[in-house]
């Protein structure tokens, strides 16, 4: 049977999704770890993409074939009753044979969040990016408009070795602030590495007037990573949602 799994996880200690020699401390070696004992055969679990180092998520979905016929609410109890407390599954599903988390995805959604309050957030600081000044919300909203569409992001990508297009589709990208929170929610067809945590960087340069607005288009005809922005930290980037 095809199982279909909805995760919640808090990624800040982990080294990702991706399951790596050597290294235990990953969300799919977790995930694999208890449902090959669950079945007592080695399970390849397979990811809707990879979450970096210290991301987190609200919505993550992945799949796995495994050799049983069992009720999907006594697969997801199992296996949160043997995953670590920061990892959990929402929901377990049937899924059509052909069903394949990562291939099937149309869209995701990322969230990254600031915090631009005048204390310490004391609860959240894990899960927030604290910033040192006030940015210019106007500003980074015009950039972010400049930003939408489909477009070679290969400025906005931290890998340099990229043999695959880096042309992405991003429909969305909303900038709110609540209270002392500031939010940048990002909805595309797909996100180059660390490219959610790069347009983030470049839109609080804008925010902290190190860079104007109207420079979006240069810098993505650019092509050249060395132009665009910082790398935002990944503890504030959170995935929220998976589109089929």
């Amino acid at each position: 049977m095809n199982y279909k799994f909805i995760l919640t996880y808090d990624g800040t200690r982990y080294f990702g999704w991706e399951h790596q020699p050597k290294v235990e401390e990953t969300i799919q070696g977790k995930i694999e770890n208890v449902l090959s004992k669950m079945v007592e055969k080695d399970v390849e679990v397979i990811g809707c993409g990879r979450t970096d180092a210290g991301v987190s998520a609200k919505g993550y979905v992945c799949n796995a074939h495994l050799p049983i016929d069992t009720d999907p609410k006594t697969v997801r109890d199992y296996m949160n009753r043997y995953l670590p407390d920061n990892i959990c599954v929402d929901d377990c599903i049937i899924a059509s044979d052909r069903f394949h988390s990562r291939y099937n995805a149309v869209g995701k959604t990322y969230r990254y969040t600031c915090y631009i309050g005048d204390t310490k957030p004391v609860f959240n600081r894990k899960y927030v990016y604290s910033l040192d000044f006030k940015p210019d919300i106007d500003a980074m909203k015009k950039a972010s408009s400049l930003l939408i569409g489909e477009h070679d992001f290969a400025s906005f990508c931290s890998n340099p070795k990229m043999k695959k297009s880096t042309v992405r589709k991003v429909d969305k990208i909303d900038i709110e602030k609540n209270g002392d929170y500031l939010t940048f929610t990002y909805h595309g067809s797909g996100f180059l590495q660390h490219m959610v945590r790069i347009m983030t960087g470049t839109l609080l340069e804008v925010g902290e007037g190190k860079r104007e607005a109207s420079s979006m288009p240069s810098l993505i005809d650019a092509k050249e990573r060395a132009k665009a922005g910082a790398c935002a930290p990944a503890h504030g980037l959170c995935l929220i949602k998976v589109d089929y």
